[in-house]
């Protein structure tokens, strides 16, 4: 029986799904993405777990679509060819950033065209020395997907993503942190174990106010400030009724280190 090309690491608090498709720099066909989707949403509805790792097996983080898959389907039915982009790519881009949890991608080698859109969409992320990143899409003719016309943009600037996404030419991790696409860089053989070491210590915070953080983040941009203000007033209202908040402050007041439980 063939193993499946993505797999979920069970440790404590914290999940690592992991596209496993190295001989291939982990390049997402059909059944990785179904595969992807199915471990998203295992990790979700999992409420033991706290922290989400996303990474690649091997030197690679993923190359984007397995273009070999995507010849076929082009030559089977162009008109279908990427029901892909709606099927698959925007309900995994949409599982990542809605994560009720903090999701963290351990990027190493090539993260490129959707693998670029994947890490984009996680909310922290751990780079190797040697990561190299581009957009690629313009190179074969395509604009972007993923979620990359929205997160590139927020991340770099305009005017940057512009130039990333025309060109089309390949960045460092240096480059991606310093103009604006935050995360750690480190050694090329610490990346699972930073990035692991990050997510136990936010799988140790409080759950429930990470996932109202996330959301209010990712939608501040749709609201005007009155209706921002409105919102953060309603989040901070059911946040005050949960144990680790009001653990948190009796913590504070006797002068001892709060332990959040995610309730």
């Amino acid at each position: 029986m063939k193993a499946s090309p993505v797999r979920i690491e069970w440790a404590g608090a914290v999940a690592t799904v992991i596209i496993d498709r190295p001989e291939q720099r982990n390049a997402l066909d059909q059944a990785t993405k179904d595969g992807l989707r199915r471990a998203l949403e295992a990790v979700g509805d999992a409420p033991a777990i706290r922290a989400m790792v996303l990474t690649g097996a091997g030197p690679a983080f993923c190359a984007g679509q397995d273009l070999r898959e995507h010849a076929a389907a082009l030559e089977a039915d162009a008109d279908a060819a990427f029901d892909t982009v709606t099927r698959d790519y925007n309900t995994i881009v949409g599982q990542i950033v809605s994560m009720p949890k903090p999701v963290i991608a351990a990027v190493c080698g090539a993260c490129v065209g959707a693998g670029l859109g994947l890490a984009l969409a996680c909310d922290l992320r751990v780079f190797s020395e040697d990561a190299s990143l581009g957009t690629a899409f313009s190179a074969i003719g395509l604009t972007c997907d993923t979620g990359l016309s929205a997160t590139l943009g927020r991340s770099v600037g305009l005017a940057r993503a512009k130039e990333l996404v025309l060109l089309a030419r390949p960045f460092s991790a240096p480059d991606a942190v310093s103009w604006g696409i935050a995360g750690t860089i480190v050694p090329d053989g610490e990346v699972g174990e930073t990035a692991h070491l990050l997510a136990a210590r936010l799988a140790a915070g409080p759950t429930a106010a990470y996932a109202a953080s996330k959301h209010a983040l990712e939608t501040v941009s749709t609201l005007t400030l009155d209706q921002a203000l409105m919102a953060e007033g309603r989040a901070q209202a059911a946040l005050c009724l949960t144990r680790d908040h009001q653990g948190a402050v009796r913590s504070f007041l006797d002068k001892q280190k709060p332990v959040f439980t995610g309730q």
